[in-house]
Formats: C-alpha cells, sequence, structure tokens
C-alpha cells in the first residue's frame, strides 16, 4: 500500500459537515468542520430536513478551503473516502453524491466508510500501536455499544443499548433541566466540583450478565425529580442534578466495560464517539485501567466527536485491505459492520 497516497474524508452522518485530508495512515495535512449546533439549538435537537440543506450550503466550499489549507489540488487526492451510513438519509445522501461526483470528475477511487467504524478509527488515529483484538465503547448521541475489535476489519457486537443511547440521555437530560443543547457539555460544565451523590438516580443494568446499556430509567427518574420538586415550589439544585445523573451515567457504562473485560479476557480498552469526551467517563476508564492492568486507550477529545480524520483512516485502512466502491455506492442510515456474538444460555 502507497503510504505516501492522500486521503480526502468525507463526513455528513448527522448535523456536522466534516472534511479532511491524510496521508498515508496518520499524517494529517488538514481537519475541518462546519458546525450546524447554533442552527438546531433552537429545536433542542436535530431536524434533519435542516441539517441536509446544511450540508448542502458547506460542502462544497469546506472541500475547496481543505484544499487550500494542505496547499494541495485535486490531482493530489489519491483515494475519497466518505460516510455511507448509519446516519440520517438526507445528510448521508449530500456526503455521498459529492464523493461520487468528485470521484468520477476526478478520476479518483471511491470507498465508502461505517460512520461507527470510523469512531474506532479515531483511536488507531491517534495511537498507531493499537492493533486488534482491544474492546471499543461507542458512546454518542445516537449509539451505546460495546464492540470487540477481532482481527483485521472483523468486529463482534457484545452489546448494545435498550433504548437511550448515552448521548441522547444527556441531551433529553438537559433539555428536561432547562439546559442548552447539545446536552452533554453544559451538564458535564455544570456537574464539575459539584455533589455527584446528592441524587440517587438508577444505573441502568446494574448487576445483569450480558453487557446491555439502558439510560431510559435515568431520564425517567430525573424527570419525576425534577416534576416534583417544581409541585413543590422548591428551587431546583441544577448543577448537583447534574453530577448526580453524569455519575449514573457513568457508573452504568464503566461497569459493563469491566464486564466486557472479564468476558473476553481483552485488557485493551478504547473510547470513542462525542461522550468520549466527557472528563469523567474518561477519568473514571483511566482509574479502573490503573486498578486492574488494562491498557486504556483515549482518543484526543477532538477525535470524539464526528470528523472527517476518523473516516479518512477508516477509509484509507479498507482500501489497503483491498476493499473497494464504485458509482453504485447508495447510503444506508442503517449500516452495520458488526457481527453478533454468541450468547450463552
Amino acid at each position: 500500500m502507497n503510504s505516501d497516497l492522500v486521503t480526502l474524508g468525507i463526513e455528513t452522518s448527522c448535523d456536522d459537515t466534516a472534511v479532511a485530508l491524510l496521508r498515508g495512515e496518520n499524517e494529517v495535512f488538514c481537519d475541518l468542520t462546519s458546525s450546524q449546533t447554533a442552527a438546531h439549538s433552537p429545536f433542542g435537537g436535530v431536524l434533519p430536513e435542516l441539517a441536509s440543506r446544511k450540508h448542502q450550503e458547506a460542502i462544497i466550499p469546506l472541500i475547496r478551503g481543505a484544499l487550500s489549507v494542505a496547499r494541495l489540488s485535486p490531482r493530489d487526492v489519491g483515494l475519497i473516502a466518505v460516510t455511507a451510513g448509519p446516519g440520517l438519509m438526507g445528510s448521508l445522501l449530500v456526503g455521498v453524491m459529492t464523493a461520487k461526483a468528485l470521484s468520477q470528475g476526478w478520476g479518483v477511487p471511491l470507498i465508502g466508510v461505517n460512520h461507527l467504524e470510523g469512531h474506532m478509527f479515531a483511536n488507531i488515529l491517534a495511537h498507531p500501536g493499537l492493533k486488534p483484538p482491544f474492546l471499543c465503547l461507542v458512546v454518542s448521541g445516537g449509539h451505546t455499544e460495546m464492540i470487540l475489535a477481532v482481527e483485521g476489519r472483523d468486529y463482534v457486537l457484545l452489546g448494545s443499548t435498550r433504548d437511550d443511547a448515552a448521548g441522547e440521555a444527556y441531551d433529553k437530560a438537559a433539555k428536561l433541566l432547562g439546559l442548552g443543547y447539545p446536552g452533554g457539555p453544559e451538564i458535564e460544565r455544570r456537574a464539575a466540583g459539584r455533589d455527584d451523590g446528592a441524587f440517587a438516580f438508577p444505573i441502568g443494568m446494574k448487576g445483569t450478565k450480558d453487557v446491555e446499556f439502558s439510560f431510559s430509567g435515568v431520564k425517567t427518574s430525573l424527570r419525576t425529580l425534577v416534576e416534583r420538586m417544581k409541585a413543590n415550589g422548591e428551587e431546583i439544585p441544577t448543577s448537583d442534578i447534574c453530577a448526580s445523573f453524569q455519575r449514573a451515567v457513568t457508573e452504568a457504562l464503566l461497569s459493563k466495560a469491566g464486564l466486557a473485560v472479564r468476558k473476553t479476557g481483552v485488557k485493551k480498552v478504547a473510547i470513542s464517539g462525542g461522550v468520549a469526551a466527557n472528563a469523567a467517563l474518561r477519568e473514571g476508564l483511566t482509574e479502573l485501567g490503573r486498578e486492574n492492568g488494562w491498557e486504556v486507550f483515549l482518543p484526543p477529545k477532538r477525535y470524539c466527536t464526528d470528523n472527517a480524520l476518523m473516516i479518512a483512516a477508516a477509509g484509507y485502512a479498507a482500501y489497503a485491505a483491498g476493499v473497494r466502491s464504485d458509482l453504485s455506492l447508495a447510503p444506508d442510515p442503517d449500516w452495520s459492520v458488526w457481527r453478533e456474538a454468541e450468547r450463552k444460555t
């Protein structure tokens, strides 16, 4: 595989338009993102139709800007990697159709990348020595899954959430408390230095024997608490509620990380996705690793949220493994690359 190959990565799975240029496995030329947070904040969540329109407005200027920043031309690009799923259909269409047009116009190979595999590659991009087998907790606004990377691009889904994703629970909790969107960063900010034992929120799936998650219970508990306090005319201790809520979510994630290690015997543990930027989760996993002799891999916070560098890295690896796409590539909002773990009764 040509280690000088320049990959253009394109990411439009949800509400941020991202473009990056990467040489080989991990030489970064540039990484640009056009955020839509301000556009969606008034609605407390992502409006799919608005997201796709914003992608259409941003993507071509962003690609031109990336080439300019990197001082490259289309002739220098050897591969185009684009998120083809999972995600919002309209958003995915913008990225995939743009990538296909550029592939045809520039005469450059094209490869479709799974967004969640891309999140896993954020760790590999940051830690080139990370090789399978390893565990990766993918935790974001739309996903909470524990994955075992076996070898190559063989991934086993050990377990996932039964209801809300962790990031979704943060967003809903923030909305209940009258905080901004996205909820995770605001709850983390409010929780800093506060009493995380002030309220005993339930820890989802605690004590179960399977690697599975649930966050609807902690969200419902928070709503019930807030409604009762309002009905009684009590002042809402928002910051202590945030700290207690964050603790419950973090403990749920960490307990299942420990269970996954015990079940598989694999002691290399990584996290990825937007919630992987949460300081409490990062510190908790680091401490668990120290106590139990695990190798813990944390991507830089800038690689946790949706970005195109991870897509470029995953695309380069797939291309090196012989994977190819053509102009029939179509978005798949439900695309999964994991195989299910065998369940023992």
